[in-house]
């Protein structure tokens, strides 16, 4: 999926415009303005960037793919409003329960088949996450890798919220990732302890390792203050490993082909 068929558009965060096979897909929406404060029990999340684009200015969209519903900055406020205009939510099983309405959940591995008007499908599989430590319970999250079915395997790789691990690793084994979109940051919240939450340049650098012919677009590590590794620490791991020229950035608010 790397013909120049497929468009992205960064608005910020977790959050993407994907245009493929005639479908507009939203990513994690996140649409609150900048300095918005989230009190979450022991914790408080700040966010210091707003987004690129509103909701408005994103316009209808045939679904949304949510890696979870629980973290306020992969689904804040405005973007939970935003779910209620999308035809479709695919998330995790529990969040669909949460969520109803036009959710539908998937376990890890499992796949919905979307047909598109050209007469292909679209392929969308749950691929496993773990949101940081493995002795951590942060509530199930899921990513997703989409394919065509005229193109078996090669997919378009979307982490979700996760650290590096043994899942990620079977997600490189099971397809051909030619984009992968990974959730970086090493988001830490002291409230829950010292452990990176989401992958941190390391651990992209290893993903990319296993994904060895994809293109790397880093997301999701910028706009909130938890966030402990920016561009300037994921270039820099990138480039030590000879594997700074597999990374994209992209131009927040810009459609771009991939």
């Amino acid at each position: 999926m790397t013909d120049g068929s497929v468009r992205l558009t960064y608005i910020g965060g977790p959050t993407l415009l994907l245009e493929l096979a005639g479908l507009r897909i939203l990513t994690d929406p996140t649409f609150d303005p900048a300095g918005a404060e989230i009190r979450n029990g022991a914790y408080v999340l700040h966010k210091n960037a707003g987004p690129a684009l509103s909701a408005v200015d994103v316009g209808p969209v045939d679904m949304v793919l949510l890696s979870h519903d629980h973290h306020f900055d992969n689904l804040d406020q405005a973007g939970r409003l935003f779910l209620g205009d999308a035809t479709l939510v695919i998330t995790t099983k529990a969040g669909a329960e949460r969520l109803g309405r036009n959710a539908e959940g998937l376990g890890d591995w499992e796949t919905l088949k979307i047909p598109v008007a050209d007469g292909r499908t679209l392929l969308i599989t749950a691929t496993p996450a773990r949101h940081g430590p493995a002795d951590g319970d942060r509530g199930p999250v899921i990513g997703f890798a989409l394919s065509l079915s005229d193109m078996p395997g090669a997919a378009l790789y979307l982490s979700g919220d996760t650290v590096w691990y043994d899942g990620i690793a079977e997600v490189a084994r099971r397809f051909q990732i030619t984009t992968a979109v990974l959730f970086m940051g090493a988001a830490r919240v002291a409230a829950v302890g010292p452990a990176a939450l989401t992958m941190t340049a390391a651990d992209g650098v290893e993903a990319a390792r296993a994904m060895a012919n994809a293109t790397i677009i880093p997301v999701h590590f910028e706009g909130w203050d938890h966030f402990s590794e920016g561009r300037t620490e994921i270039q820099a791991a990138f480039d030590a490993a000879n594997l700074g020229d597999r990374l994209r950035w992209l131009a927040a608010g810009r459609a771009e082909k991939i």
